[in-house]
């Protein structure tokens, strides 16, 4: 099945609804003050089966230039337009306006229906079918049929749909492989069924029981059920017009420019970058110009900052700009929105998404970026990114700063100038950035072993937070692993050559602190007196204590006491022959011979070793 979303455009009062009406036999004016007044005010929907296996989803705006707001929101998820212009009144503002619009949002194909042709006579039609052909010049409407039709009189209704059908079958559709998008254009309730949102889907599929979420908001529901165009379906697709029935979430909290995503697959952004295109008969835009934005259903406020240190934007010009929206919404690069001024409220120009959630950069620096990435390939987008990025990123953050699938994101960065770590990590690293990595962990290594010679390596944590920037660990296990002059011996870091080299008074004095508590047995001298009397300076006396604990040539048992190991093993030889009693501290004294000042210490040492177990006041032996 071949689904198409068709939108109207044109001045008010030129015929759109009555077309819409003719064509489809469905009445899109829903509101009572539409009804009362003749003109359309809000978004209309109608549907109409063009052939076997093609579906056309209508999308009637308004004309007004007072609800130009409401058409912009329907427009945005339109395959083709029909351009509307009135016999009786040909080319008008509104015509201009809506024209504008859908070329800023790069429609690309659509058909031009000259209405009320029954109002005016025959060589009339033919002029303003003329003055439609010149206006249209040059756009992708040049070679698009100009129609003459009566919704009245029914005069070339079938031709239209016969033109329309012929289009459908041409135009690009949108992605049902791509990640459920869906701008939602209405919120109400619904007697018996409860909260129900209506939207055009721009990409991906939506299924019942399916967890979803308003993006902007942040609220999950489940997807209760779904109709397209008046039937139940289990399952809406991209292209087809959708009312999604929701539970857990009141129709209050949702409203017209919140997107319905998968939920947790996207954030919403406040800054993007992008390509600005000013319309010829738009003023000059200033940096820091203020701006009505939008994008899909969505309108908020924006900061136009212009990027390269331009003050101006020339009308008919096209420029990089940043902008910075009031209310955060989920956009993606290729997005298209529309920008227009804040007194008189006319369109002035619109663009495309080129990065959603830029970083700040410095100098030409964020200008650059924003050009390659203006004509970048996906792999040279995520290369951008990549880059940008301390450490590189996962396979969820690129999706989510690119909307790409899954997929192909782990297709390009198995190629190209990328390490990629698979599951459970889905993570992609620059190779330069690894590999300049690696060569500052060797430097990091080096001077550390420099500066401390009788120490085995700098702890790992310190590392990898300061070089690293708290890196997960996955991140920087890669790093170790891509090194050929550094290891990991613990939790400290080395270099593969570092050998201990002590000098001739270090390796007398090592001698002298293990014989110390060698000859010293249960009751061990303070740890103080020992390394005072060394032969080395105490800082050096601390660093070789430390060399002897490495090596298990001591014992410490808490920060004072240090032990010779041999008699460490004595004493749980002397403690196993008391296996399964039930002793305290004065029985432990006369066991041992030694004093509370060593007992207590030695008993929670044990405790710590399973070699006995603490109930109370007495120890049971393990």
């Amino acid at each position: 099945m071949i689904n198409i979303i068709v939108g109207t455009a044109g001045h008010i009062d030129h015929g759109k609804t009555a077309l819409v009406r003719a064509l489809t036999g469905i009445e899109t004016d829903r509101l009572e003050e539409e009804k009362r007044r003749g003109i359309s005010i809000d978004l209309g929907f109608a549907w109409l089966d063009l052939a076997e296996g093609v579906r056309a989803g209508f999308v009637d705006v308004p004309g007004h230039e007072r609800f130009v707001k409401n058409m912009l929101a329907g427009a945005g998820g339109i395959d083709l337009v029909v351009l509307v212009i009135a016999a009786d009144e040909s080319i008008k503002p509104q015509t201009r306006e809506h024209f504008e619009i859908c070329r800023l949002l790069g429609i690309q194909a659509g058909i031009v229906a000259i209405t009320k042709s029954d109002l005016v006579d025959p060589d009339l039609v033919e002029l303003v079918k003329l003055e439609a052909a010149e206006f249209v010049a040059g756009s992708f409407l040049e070679d698009a049929p100009i129609l003459a039709v009566s919704a009245r009189t029914g005069e070339g209704v079938g031709e239209l749909k016969a033109a329309l059908e012929q289009l459908a079958r041409k135009v690009r559709a949108k992605s049902a492989a791509g990640y459920l998008r869906l701008p939602v254009d209405r919120a109400f309730s619904v007697k018996g069924f409860g909260t129900v949102v209506t939207g055009t889907l721009v990409s991906g599929a939506l299924a019942v029981d399916q967890e979803a979420e308003a993006v902007e908001r942040g609220l999950r529901f489940r997807v209760r059920g779904i109709q397209v165009h008046g039937e139940s379906v289990a399952r809406a697709t991209a292209g087809q017009r959708t009312a999604v029935n929701v539970a857990g979430v009141d129709a209050g909290d949702l409203h017209r420019g919140l997107t319905i995503a998968e939920a947790g697959r996207f954030q919403p952004v406040s800054v993007i970058d992008a390509e600005f295109d000013l319309l010829p008969t738009a003023k000059p835009l200033k940096h820091r110009a203020p701006v009505h934005f939008h994008a899909g259903t969505a309108e908020t406020i924006a900061e136009v900052r212009l990027l390269g240190r331009a003050s101006l934007l020339e009308p008919g010009s096209r420029g990089l700009a940043r902008l910075f929206l009031r209310d955060p919404l989920l956009l993606l690069p290729g997005d298209r929105f529309i920008a227009r001024m804040f007194s008189p409220v006319v369109t002035i120009g619109g663009g495309r998404v080129i990065d959603a959630d830029p970083p700040r950069l410095t100098g030409n620096a964020t200008l650059e970026r924003a050009r390659g990435l203006a004509a970048a390939s996906p792999a040279e987008r995520v290369a951008i990114l990549v880059r940008n990025s301390a450490g590189g990123a996962s396979i969820a953050e690129l999706v989510r700063r690119t909307g790409n699938a899954e997929a192909a994101l782990e297709e390009i960065a198995r190629e190209g100038p990328f390490v990629y770590l698979p599951p459970p990590a889905s993570w992609v690293v620059d190779k330069q950035w690894l590999d300049s990595t690696v060569r500052r962990l060797h430097e990091v290594a080096a001077a550390f072993h420099r500066a401390n010679p009788l120490l085995p390596g700098i702890p790992k944590e310190e590392v990898r937070s300061r070089e690293l920037g708290g890196a997960p660990d996955f991140l920087f296990d890669a790093v170790l692993a891509r090194s050929r002059t550094v290891i990991a011996d613990g939790e400290v870091l080395r270099l593969v050559s570092h050998k201990l080299h002590l000098k001739e008074d270090e390796e007398a004095a090592l001698g002298r602190i293990e014989a110390a508590f060698a000859r010293a047995g249960l009751t061990v001298p303070p740890l103080v007196e020992v390394l005072a009397s060394s032969g080395v300076d105490p800082t050096r006396a601390r660093t070789l204590l430390q060399i002897l604990f490495r090596k298990s040539r001591l014992v410490k048992v808490s920060e004072d006491l240090v032990f010779h190991p041999e008699a460490i093993a004595a004493l749980k030889v002397l403690i196993a022959e008391h296996k399964g009693e039930r002793f305290a501290v004065p029985a432990f004294k006369d066991w041992t011979g030694i004093s509370r000042k060593y007992a207590i210490p030695l008993l929670e040492f044990l405790d710590r070793e399973r070699v006995t177990r603490r109930e109370g006041d007495q120890r049971v032996v393990l």
